[in-house]
């Protein structure tokens, strides 16, 4: 063969591996595996669910000072707004919420694709679960980047346990209020049970590459992100009380939420030690959001 005929075959499997890449890119969100987009969404998506773990691990810390009487950040509050109010008093914290919040769009969109044409390598009632579960997730992290939004554009993210109570006074005022809030009631519930069953079954695992992560914590991730499941869905079903009880009273002042929900559990007896189970649950489920960054299948 002449030096020519190899320079071109080299040059021609160069370029057949250049195309090979780029399809692989462009497929992602259309068939296999991935869902995203494009490389630069899985990037940023990975980058949304550091910022979303963060969240849940400040969320937890918050939730163990309130649990055991400390002084807590954010003046005790113990949801998205505190823990993102809290970030945002650290050193660069501000630059520290631009970065998570474009990172949380980022996931948003990668998950409502999934949501919307994803999975197609399951079939039937497996696919249409895992479809369901991409789209609630990507609502709550986009609720989490509009909290981030607000708190960059006015200096405050507000509470969630203002904004339950406002929302359920507006679904009071029409017709069959009472009625529509018992059903946010259901879908919270509903949202309490299916996150517990995933953590349970280990549904989760289904998302993870594990052997993207160290060989020593692979076994605790799986402890680590059940607790988390699990743990998460009894504030879940906390919140869900709440909102039927402010629909079976008419009184919006019943409503609540992530903060409220922390608070009633504190009430209760032995109510330290049950809101720092959960609060441990938060952390662990920040963890393992963390550990879905790196891991997460693409």
């Amino acid at each position: 063969m002449s030096e020519s005929e190899r320079g071109s075959g080299a040059g021609g499997q160069a370029a057949a591996a250049a195309r090979e890449v780029r399809g692989g890119l462009a497929g992602l969100g259309r068939s296999g595996e991935g869902e995203a987009p494009s490389r630069g969404v899985e990037l940023l998506g990975r980058v949304g669910l550091v910022g979303y773990g963060l969240v849940h691990l400040v969320v937890g810390v918050i939730a163990v000072q309130v649990a055991l009487g400390g002084p807590s950040p954010s003046g005790g509050q113990a949801d998205q707004q505190g823990a993102l109010s809290a970030i945002a008093s650290e050193p660069l914290g501000l630059v520290g919420i631009g970065v998570m919040v474009l990172g949380l769009v980022s996931f948003g969109i990668w998950q409502g694709l999934a949501a919307a044409t994803g999975f197609r390598w399951a079939s039937g009632w497996d696919r249409t679960q895992k479809r369901i579960g991409s789209g609630a997730r990507a609502l709550a992290v986009l609720g989490v980047a509009v909290l981030g939004i607000r708190l960059l554009v006015t200096g405050s993210s507000g509470s969630s346990t203002g904004g339950s109570q406002q929302a359920t006074a507006g679904l009071l005022t029409l017709p069959a209020g009472r009625v529509l809030v018992g059903l946010v009631g259901l879908v919270v519930a509903i949202a309490a049970v299916a996150t517990a069953w995933t953590g349970i079954r280990r549904d989760f695992l289904e998302e993870l590459d594990r052997s993207r992560l160290p060989a020593r914590l692979r076994q605790p991730i799986v402890w680590v992100g059940v607790a988390g499941h699990v743990l998460r869905a009894v504030a879940f079903a906390v919140m869900a009380v709440l909102f039927a009880t402010a629909a079976l009273t008419a009184d919006p002042s019943r409503a609540g939420g992530l903060d409220a929900a922390l608070k009633t559990l504190a009430d209760q007896p032995f109510g330290a030690f049950l809101l720092l189970v959960v609060a441990v649950g938060f952390v662990a489920f920040g963890l393992y959001l963390l550990a879905e960054a790196r891991a997460r299948r693409i």
